[in-house]
């Protein structure tokens, strides 16, 4: 690994507890010779020319800290280091308590990057391009405040697929797999994939099961032209637009890539994971056999 000549430091402006922690590790880091600069508040367009020139950037906060932390990131190659500070943390690496000695291990170098694929979004109408954004978790079309379904002209590489019919349509990476779109039954994808899930929200006598893109696939979502229903666009939970009736979304992997600074063995993600989804599962051994009572 790189030596580490210099560190960001962005603490969740709105948790509690999060800016004594992030001085605490900045004092730390200064004491090691290691340049260092902190925003215990902060947005996008004020910590872009930060990150560039950084080797590594601390976000102490939950999944939503990591998530900003990695759109603003990404676009430098800079890898992030989570401190889990909110209540399930699946992207974050270490907690509170245990930041210096894994910063020890950091300086060490006994720690590797991984690599999550991001998704480009672009909003079109009429065919001119209205904005566009990365998003780590996912991208979600749905409907607005007033409780009406919405329908989606949905088109894979060019292709009709279906018209969906429901609350809403989300389009997610393996990263965004364990968000939004498990909780509304979609799969599980390991993270180091780079396929695009797709997952119906509440659909109504229409698609209604999951689907898993092939790598390297472009989905397009049309707002029904004749729709009067209020439907706007989400970006890792952030609202981006409200969409008109005829609007395009294009959805495609971006260039731009997620990186994660992570000390656990590379095999964590199926155990962390299903630590949080059974906590009261006790672990075993691999090689432990199961007991049969006669």
């Amino acid at each position: 690994m790189q030596p580490l000549r210099r560190i960001g430091i962005l603490a969740h402006p709105l948790r509690q507890g999060t800016a004594p922690i992030a001085q605490d590790i900045a004092r730390w880091i200064e004491a090691h010779d290691i340049e260092t600069w902190m925003r215990t508040a902060w947005d996008a367009s004020r910590a872009q020319p930060l990150v560039e020139n950084t080797d590594m950037v601390i976000a102490i906060g939950g999944d939503g800290a990591m998530l900003r932390a990695a759109r603003v990131c990404a676009p430098e190659h800079v890898p992030v280091l989570g401190v889990n500070t909110g209540h399930l943390g699946f992207l974050t690496e270490i907690s509170p308590e245990d930041w210096q000695t894994a910063l020890e291990t950091l300086l060490r170098g006994e720690y590797w990057l991984e690599n999550r694929m991001m998704l480009r979004c672009e909003v079109r109408q009429r065919g001119v391009e209205l904005t566009h954004g990365d998003a780590l978790n996912d991208v979600v079309i749905s409907r607005g405040a007033i409780a009406r379904s919405v329908r989606l002209e949905t088109y894979i590489d060019g292709g009709w697929a279906t018209t969906y019919h429901g609350d809403g349509l989300i389009v997610a990476t393996p990263t965004g797999s364990t968000a939004y779109a498990l909780a509304v039954g979609g799969p599980i994808l390991p993270p180091e994939l780079k396929n695009i899930l797709v997952v119906p929200i509440a659909p109504h006598l229409s698609m209604d099961r999951p689907m898993v893109l092939a790598q390297g696939s472009t989905i397009e979502v049309v707002v029904d032209p004749q729709s009067l229903t209020e439907v706007v666009l989400t970006m890792d939970g952030e609202l981006i637009a409200s969409l008109e009736s005829g609007d395009q979304v294009v959805v495609r992997a971006s260039e731009s890539v997620g990186q994660f600074v992570r000390l656990r063995e590379r095999n964590y993600f199926y155990r962390s994971l299903l630590d949080r989804l059974e906590p009261r599962v006790p672990a075993r051994s691999p090689n432990s056999a199961a007991h049969i009572n006669p």
